[in-house]
C-alpha cells in the first residue's frame, strides 16, 4: 500500500443515499413542525392538521412522507388514527438543529 493512502472507514453510497432522501424529507418547515408537535405526544391527523394551520389532506400527505421514511408510525384506536414519533434519533436530531441555528442567530447579532 502506497503511504500517502488515506485509510478510512466511509459509509456505503446507498445508505448515504438513503439518509439524504430522509433529510430532504425533513427539509420542510410543515414538517418540521409536525415533529415538534410529535415531540410533546401523539396525535390524530385533524390535530395536527389544526396546529399546524393547514388541511387534513395537506398533513396526510407530509405524514405519509414521513411514515415511509421510518420516523413515524400510526395508531387507529376506534375511528381515530394517531401518530408518534418512533425513531429515537429525530427529537435528538431536530434538538440539534434547533440549537445550531439558535448559536447561528445569536452569532449574527454580535457581529452587528
Amino acid at each position: 500500500m502506497d503511504k500517502n493512502t488515506i485509510n478510512i472507514d466511509l459509509a456505503p453510497l446507498d445508505a448515504l443515499a438513503a439518509m439524504a432522501e430522509c433529510l430532504k424529507v425533513m427539509a420542510h418547515p410543515i414538517r418540521l413542525r409536525i415533529v415538534d408537535i410529535l415531540m410533546q405526544g401523539e396525535f390524530t391527523v385533524g390535530e395536527i392538521a389544526e396546529l399546524c394551520g393547514i388541511k387534513q389532506h395537506q398533513a396526510c400527505e407530509h405524514l405519509r412522507h414521513m411514515q415511509a421514511c421510518g420516523l413515524l408510525a400510526s395508531e387507529r384506536r376506534g375511528q381515530r388514527v394517531y401518530y408518534k414519533i418512533v425513531s429515537p434519533h429525530l427529537p435528538t436530531l431536530i434538538k440539534c438543529v434547533r440549537e445550531h441555528y439558535q448559536l447561528k442567530q445569536l452569532s449574527n447579532i454580535d457581529a452587528l
